[in-house]
Parts: C-alpha cells; sequence; structure tokens
C-alpha cells in the first residue's frame, strides 16, 4: 500500500535538519509503483524529491544511484551542460530509507520528440557527447564498474550464446550478432564514462534546451554506443541531426562504427527479453519475444549476407525496448539493460484524490502541519497532466505500432558517420 504524500513530507524533515515544507505533491513516475515518492516545496522555496523504494530490486537501484550521484562531484558536474539530481538527505523507514535529492525541472517527452526538429535534436546530441566527453578517473575513484572494449565485445558474446542456448533464436540473427562480434573494426573503441541506463525518459527539457538527466544508477565506464541505440531507433525527422550534433561535440574522439554497435545493442534487447521469458518460465513473455525476433528477421532478410549496418536494421522501436524493460523486474535485467526508475512526470488527478482523502486521514505529526495548498507551487509546476498524458500517449502508440525499420533519412545518416 502506496504511504501518503503527508507521512512522506513528515519524514523528509526527519532526513534533512531544519526543513520546513510549505507543500507536498505525489511525484508518480513510470516505475510501476516501485517508488513512494512526493514533490516537496520548502519554506525557502527549495524544490525537493524524497523517495522511498518499495521492493528489494527498487533498493538496490536507488542504492546504486545514490553512489553514482555522490561520484559526480560539483567539478564533474560543472563540464554538464545540464542539471542532475543532488543527494541532501536519508531517513530509515520500514526497513529501508527514504533519499531526499533536489528537484531537477524539465518534462519528459518520448523520444521521438527529442528528435523532432533540429533545436530539441542538437541540443540532445551535446547532452549525450557532454556525459561521454567527461574524465574517466572519477569512475574509478568511486568504485564504479569499469569495462574494457574487449570486454564489452566478450559481455555480448556470452549474451548471444546464452539467447541461441534457448533454441528460440532465429538461425539468421544468430548469423548476423555473430558476424558483428566478429569484425573486429567494430569493437576497437575507447571506453567512455556511460548513463549506462539512458533512455528517452531520462532526458529532461525545456523548450528546445535539454536541462536535467535522472537516473544515474548504471554510471560506468564503458561502451559510449550503450547511451545511444535509443536514439538510433527513434522516428524523429532530426534524428540525423541529434547524431551529428553528438559526434561535432565528441570533437574526433567517437569511433566511426559507434551507430553499428548502437544498433547492434539496441537488437539484443530482443535477446534480453527471450531470456527473462525463459529464466521466470513464462510462455506469454516467451512468445512476445519470438514474435519480435521472427519480425527482425523479416526487417534485414533482404540484407541477410551483410554486416551489421544502419541500413539493415533494426526492427525494433523505442517503443518496444520500453514496454520490455518496464515489463520485467529489475533483479532480471543486466545492469545495463534497464531503463531509469526516475522518470520524472506528475499525475494530477492521483494528487487530487489523495489530497481529498488525506484531509480526513489520521494526524502524522500536529508539530509539523504541511498544507496542501496548490497555489503555493505558483508557475514551478514542471508539467501539467495534459503533457503527461500526450507523452504516455505517443509512447504507447509507439510500442502498439509493432516493429518498425528505421526512416531512410535515418539510415543515410548512420551511413554517413560510418
Amino acid at each position: 500500500m502506496a504511504r501518503p504524500p503527508l507521512t512522506l513530507a513528515a519524514l523528509a524533515t526527519a532526513a534533512v535538519p531544519g526543513l520546513e515544507v510549505r507543500a507536498v505533491r505525489a511525484h508518480t513516475r513510470k516505475s510501476h509503483g516501485a517508488f513512494d515518492a512526493v514533490l516537496l516545496r520548502s519554506t525557502d522555496d527549495r524544490m525537493l524529491v524524497l523517495r522511498v523504494p518499495r521492493s528489494q530490486a527498487a533498493e538496490s537501484e536507488q542504492s546504486s544511484d545514490l553512489v553514482s550521484l555522490r561520484a559526480l562531484t560539483p567539478g564533474i558536474r560543472s563540464r554538464l551542460p545540464f542539471d542532475i539530481p543532488e543527494p541532501v538527505g536519508q531517513a530509515p523507514i520500514d526497513g529501508t530509507r527514504a533519499v531526499v535529492t533536489t528537484f531537477v525541472p524539465g518534462a519528459v517527452r518520448t523520444a521521438d520528440e527529442l528528435a523532432e526538429h533540429d533545436g530539441i535534436a542538437t541540443s540532445v546530441g551535446q547532452a549525450l557527447a557532454a556525459v561521454h566527453s567527461l574524465p574517466t578517473g572519477f569512475i574509478a575513484d568511486a568504485g564504479l564498474p569499469r569495462q574494457t572494449a574487449a570486454e564489452a565485445h566478450d559481455a555480448v558474446v556470452e549474451l548471444i550464446d546464452r539467447a541461441a542456448d534457448t533454441g528460440h533464436l532465429p538461425a539468421a540473427l544468430l548469423r548476423r550478432w555473430e558476424e558483428a562480434t566478429d569484425d573486429a573494426a567494430l569493437w576497437r573503441f575507447r571506453p567512455t564514462v556511460v548513463n549506462g541506463a539512458l533512455a528517452a525518459d531520462s532526458l529532461l527539457v525545456d523548450g528546445d534546451a535539454v536541462t536535467g538527466l535522472i537516473g544515474w544508477s548504471a554510471l560506468a565506464q564503458g561502451d559510449p554506443a550503450r547511451d545511444l541505440h535509443w536514439l538510433l531507433t527513434s522516428r524523429g525527422d532530426a534524428a540525423e541531426r541529434a547524431l551529428d550534433a553528438y559526434f561535432d561535440a565528441r570533437e574526433g574522439d567517437a569511433d566511426a562504427h559507434l551507430p553499428q554497435r548502437a544498433l547492434l545493442y539496441g537488437e539484443l534487447e530482443l535477446a534480453k527479453w527471450l531470456l527473462h521469458g525463459v529464466e521466470v518460465r513464462d510462455d506469454e513473455i516467451v512468445a512476445d519475444a519470438v514474435g519480435l525476433l521472427d519480425g527482425l528477421v523479416a526487417s534485414v532478410h533482404d540484407h541477410s549476407s551483410e554486416p551489421l549496418s544502419p541500413e539493415t536494421g533494426p526492427i525494433l522501436t523505442v517503443g518496444d525496448v520500453e514496454r520490455m524493460l518496464d515489463e520485467t523486474p529489475r533483479e532480471n535485467l543486466p545492469r545495463e539493460a534497464g531503463a531509469s526508475l526516475l522518470t520524472d512526470s506528475y499525475d494530477f488527478s492521483e494528487l487530487e484524490r489523495r489530497e481529498a482523502g488525506e484531509r480526513d486521514a489520521a494526524p502524522f505529526d500536529a508539530t509539523a502541519p504541511i498544507p496542501l495548498d496548490l497555489s503555493d507551487w505558483g508557475d514551478a509546476s514542471p508539467a501539467t497532466d495534459e503533457r503527461a498524458d500526450r507523452a504516455d500517449g505517443q509512447r504507447d502508440a509507439a510500442a502498439d505500432s509493432g516493429a518498425g525499420a528505421a526512416t531512410d533519412a535515418q539510415a543515410r545518416r548512420n551511413a554517413a558517420s560510418s
């Protein structure tokens, strides 16, 4: 059962010494109830977020996120052209802990919206390049994972082998993926700092600018292509511009084969989905994965003798990836597979329901009354229910559209980049 926002607001005052809360809102995200969370406004006009995990998997996610956020020192953060959350306090509750971070404003957009025109696409490419251009030394200093190019290659080979062992992997795909792993040129790259769990809903935007990036639980040093596969499956008209902006900002440091590896990682999401279905013995998931794999075979059939390239795939869409990740328990996903749980969106209908119900609820702490006067928020509200509904609707439409190949413009862009 979800904890009431007023209870969580009172908990925040224990987590952050001296905090006086002026207003509280329910804070929802696309995480299937993984966290209880509230958005808080203090009497000194600070905006904070408190989250309490509701499962062991969510607790592990939160712990990893905390380690990463602490590793991102002020000096490192100053190199980024956007904001990221900052931990400000924590408090124990029911065998776990509540964590309070600063609130990063901005709206969530779909992958297609993030590449719908040159302005926002340029900002997206530059934001991703900024992450990958960070100095890698702090990763080791913080004890975060580091993966060499050879280790990245071996991990992909292992994943393909496990998928093949299920007996459900089409021979054409096995051959296609093995040819990609056998191409030594594809795996000559310099590992960079990577977010590791980056997806469209990790990026927060205001107008045409990326203003924040949330969800850092998989921060590591590894293959930068891991952060890009969602962009290469976008159907936005300016996806080409996003990748161009990325390469321009990297100033020659990005390897030419990065788009091909990103596409491979995108296709391998199907292998992970298949493996999850087999591991939990869910025939429906297995059937879904097999159907998507068969669709991918059909999309690359005419190019089956060619090496992996942007022109030959993938058929996997952003909606397909998000749907699979949303439906897969965190503990059953490899660390690099999961999209962030820390997606900031707002469900005002839920807020209104709770507000009405909690006025008559049992008091939590009479010494720290916290109003639910929404007028206290003024113009600080970072999203509207209309905006959230529109984003959700477009995401659902992408998932419902089934598999679809990248556009011709994207193929030309990726081929040129390679």
